[in-house]
């Protein structure tokens, strides 16, 4: 089970943050994410791998003006 801005959820097989991300529909470009309370850099998304107990706050950039 994991934590995704408040909402437990529970992985149904091993996935890294990207996989996380793509399957639920995330823009790449337009997110940042913590994890554990640390800023995930983007270049470690596709090497780091969800565990059960993880907190991740997804954060989406809208532009406007």
């Amino acid at each position: 089970m994991i934590t995704v801005n408040g909402k437990e959820i529970a992985l149904e097989s091993q996935l890294t943050v990207m996989e996380y991300l793509e399957q639920n529909k995330y823009q790449l470009s337009r997110v940042a994410v913590e994890m554990n309370g640390d800023i995930l850099p983007k270049y470690r998304y596709s090497e780091v791998m969800l565990k059960d107990g993880d907190r991740l706050e997804v954060v989406s950039f809208v532009g406007g003006g």
